[in-house]
């Protein structure tokens, strides 16, 4: 009897044995079947969906200053970002530069800075800037911009926000330290702007991003009857464009920051004002009113050149013609913007050239 048993047991293993081998076998053939998909061929699956893009710019004339020693000083400090944002509402890119405006004047009331001075961003400085000399960690500003930008890739504009930092506006958390060691005050502000700011202009998941500043003081004027005035223009753009070269889409804003001096050399603007760009400015700007022959104030235009240029490549864009004045010839264009644009092709030009 002991023995029937035993071989009944040894033949109900045996079975069971096999039926988990044929098991395992079906499912390996299963697994077998299917394609493989590496964790490299999984990263390089190229992006799908929509991006918004946003532009800020915090600007602030704070750190002007009264003739001193014979020398008087309107600076204009501007902080500029780009940024695209995906449809968790995540940046997906980031951008950060800054452009320091100096137009120093004399106890007279005389400019003494030369009105054709060009004035470079902070990152067309990179070195020359002069940061590194002196950084803890040995960090150009541009080089801590672009850290800074790097990590809030993946965040929310609240996370952004809510980026730590001491009395001074420096980070205090460690993995930022490591590589930005400058006040991040502003980028945060100008970060969470651009974020709040961005909207769906076309721009396509996996584009390339690109910023372009151009920046004047040639419209600067002694003090005489009036007071002086110095005079800071800047032109920016936010600019996507495709793997086939084309711009997916565009926005373009401008800032005419003044600060006013007496022929004493006193400055007589409000130096905690706050500065608005054009397009901010909407109507308040005020071309529509006394300049405009098709009744169109200056950000409507500035948009509708910024249409206009989507779905062109930048040398299609650079061969917009153009008069002695930089005004647009083309009749479908100029039936929508009467400006001048050459200082908005010099942006495109920077934005989509140096694209990442």
């Amino acid at each position: 009897m002991k023995k029937a048993i035993a071989a009944f047991l040894a033949a109900a293993i045996t079975a069971v044995s096999f039926a988990g081998c044929g098991s395992n076998t079906a499912a390996s053939s299963a697994a077998a079947s299917q394609p493989a998909v590496s964790s490299q061929a999984a990263e390089s699956a190229p992006a799908s969906g929509t991006w918004k893009t946003g532009l800020a710019v915090v600007t602030s004339v704070a750190k002007s200053t009264d003739v001193k020693d014979g020398k008087g000083l309107a600076e204009t400090d501007s902080t500029v970002v780009a940024v695209a944002v995906d449809q968790d509402g995540k940046i997906a890119k980031c951008l950060i530069d800054a452009v320091q405006s100096k137009v120093e004047f004399s106890d007279a009331g005389k400019i003494l800075t030369p009105l054709d001075t060009v004035v470079k961003s902070k990152q067309e400085l990179g070195a020359e800037y002069g940061l590194g000399k002196t950084s803890g960690i040995k960090k150009e500003w541009n080089e801590q911009a672009d850290a800074f930008a790097g990590y809030v890739v993946g965040k929310t504009a609240d996370e952004v926000k809510g980026i730590a930092v001491d009395s001074e506006g420096k980070a205090t958390d460690k993995e930022l330290t490591a590589s930005v060691t400058i006040h991040v005050g502003d980028f945060i502000a100008a970060v969470e702007k651009a974020v709040a700011n961005a909207a769906d202009n076309g721009a396509k998941a996996g584009d390339k991003l690109g910023l372009g500043i151009e920046t004047g003081i040639a419209s600067s004027k002694d003090a005489g009857a009036e007071d002086g005035l110095a005079q800071v223009d800047s032109y920016y753009t936010v600019t996507t464009a495709g793997a086939d070269g084309k711009i997916t889409s565009c926005i373009i804003d401008a800032s005419q920051t003044k600060v006013n001096f007496s022929k004493a050399g006193k400055i007589t603007s409000d130096l905690k004002a706050e500065q608005k760009t054009k397009d901010e400015l909407g109507e308040a700007y005020g071309m529509k009113k006394a300049a405009s022959k098709i009744g169109k104030e200056w950000n409507e235009e500035a948009a509708a050149f910024a249409k206009y240029v989507v779905g062109k490549t930048l040398d299609e864009v650079k061969g917009i013609a153009v008069d002695s004045e930089g005004k647009a010839t083309d009749k479908e264009l100029t039936a929508s913007v009467t400006i001048h644009v050459g200082d908005f092709i010099k942006v495109i030009d920077q934005a989509v050239s140096g694209a990442k």
